[in-house]
């Protein structure tokens, strides 16, 4: 074949042979989808897990946030400020350790981030339909293993 060959059929034969590049092209297909379902919230993924994890652990801390996340700090900040400036979540220092904030939804954040919740679990549903429940619990088991076999991870 020369250069100037041209190709009309682009194969992926020996990408699909692995398991995570199916795994990134059904993320991709999740993502899509998520973001649409978000939009009407003015929710990122991003900006929702972390209203979600505030909302499910009031008290959390900044650090413990950015642990859960598993995402630099820096980062999560200007997530925080987002969430903060739209009145979703409230920071309030630890009184035991003034460098420390506690993570809090506001009553406004906590009855947004249920109507989000009740969406992107509709979002899911819809999407996974052909997935019988056993195969639903097959593949969180399967994944959740993957994500144990990281190098450096905590359980």
């Amino acid at each position: 074949m020369s250069a100037t060959d041209a190709v009309t059929h682009v194969s992926d034969a020996s990408l699909r042979k692995l398991i995570g590049y199916h795994m990134k092209r059904a993320f991709n297909v999740v993502q899509v989808d998520l973001v649409q379902t978000l939009k009407p919230f003015d929710l990122r993924m991003l900006t929702y897990t972390t209203l979600v994890l505030i909302k499910d652990n009031p008290g959390l801390r900044q650090s413990q946030l950015a642990d859960a996340m598993d995402i630099e700090r820096p980062n999560l900040v200007k997530i925080i400020d987002e969430l903060e400036g739209r009145s979703l979540i409230i920071r309030d220092r630890v009184p035991n350790d003034r460098r420390a904030y506690a993570l809090k939804p506001t009553p406004q954040g906590e009855i947004l981030c249920n109507k989000a919740i009740k969406s992107v679990e509709q979002h899911e549903d819809q999407l996974l339909a052909g997935l019988d429940e056993s195969t639903r619990s097959s593949l969180i088991t399967a994944l959740q293993l993957i994500q144990k076999s990281e190098p450096n991870r905590t359980p």
